[in-house]
């Protein structure tokens, strides 16, 4: 199993998404602080939003295989900076999100976009809510 670390702007779905990946039921609780799960690590969206926790990622990404970089597709704007993907040492993927409330296409381009920007490599299509695209980023991260 590879571990990941799941990095986004609040609200963007990954609680919600780890709570999938878990197989447990999904009710929302925000994010505090960074959670360490088995083989996921939670981070609360302060952590993109502000810069000032840019060090505490770097340190927690040691622990992890792969870092994803996690865009709500319904938000029109992005809080990664530009390459941001490349301060860490790691595999960086993308995790589009609540792919089940897009209006558009457009929607899922500007998210993909984002990503890319950001150094996202493989981007991922998903909604938690609804379990779709879920089985291919297990198998990806091969959980079990």
């Amino acid at each position: 199993m590879k571990k990941i670390m799941l990095i986004g702007s609040i609200g963007a779905g990954k609680t919600t998404l780890t709570q999938r990946l878990k197989d447990e039921i999904i009710e929302y609780k925000k994010t505090q602080a960074i959670e360490f799960n088995d083989y996921i690590i939670d981070t609360p969206g302060e952590y993109i939003d502000n810069r000032i926790y840019y060090n505490a990622l770097i340190i927690t990404s040691a622990e992890v295989d792969v870092i994803a970089l996690v865009q709500d597709c319904t938000n029109e704007s992005s809080s990664f900076p530009p390459g941001f993907g490349s301060m860490f040492n790691k595999q960086v993927i993308g995790i589009c999100t609540k792919t089940d409330l897009c209006k558009n296409d457009e929607d899922l381009k500007r998210a993909k976009e984002f990503l890319s920007l950001a150094g996202a490599g493989e981007i991922f299509y998903l909604s938690s809510v609804n379990n779709k695209g879920i089985e291919e980023l297990k198998k990806y991260l091969n959980f079990n």
